[in-house]
């Protein structure tokens, strides 16, 4: 019993990551104000940001940055080196959240202006009539 709660223990981001996935897709498929279900999709990607630069960690890894005539003559030990592609990658990811973010809140700011609400059900009925 104690390994099973050692093992819990020592992967708590994990579960910090599974927490936030659940409250920001909570917040996209239960809530019905379209701000709302854009935090939530924030804190949804927030969450997966989180996951994929904690993918790229590695006890006692060095920086990525090496000498090329170590790197060409084969002196580099991978396993010592810390991989940067998943926070490179994560960086675009951040930049291409916030653009999203802010198209989005100028669509939500003009469907405001045209309906008077951003309560999906209202919306709903108002394009019905």
């Amino acid at each position: 019993m104690e390994t099973i709660t050692a093992e819990i223990v020592a992967k708590y981001n994990y579960w910090i990551y599974v927490v936030l996935m659940m409250v920001g897709f909570y917040a996209m498929i239960g809530k019905r104000n379209l701000v709302k279900k854009l935090l939530g999709m924030n804190i949804f990607q927030t969450a997966i940001i989180l996951f994929f630069v904690s993918t790229g960690v590695k006890k006692g890894g060095g920086i990525p940055i090496v000498d090329k005539y170590q790197a060409l003559a084969g002196n580099i030990d991978a396993a010592t080196v810390v991989n940067p592609l998943p926070h490179v990658l994560m960086l675009t990811a951040i930049v291409v959240g916030v653009s999203v973010t802010g198209v989005a809140l100028a669509v939500l700011q003009r469907i405001y202006r045209e309906y008077g609400t951003l309560e999906e059900n209202e919306i709903l009925e108002k394009t019905q009539q």
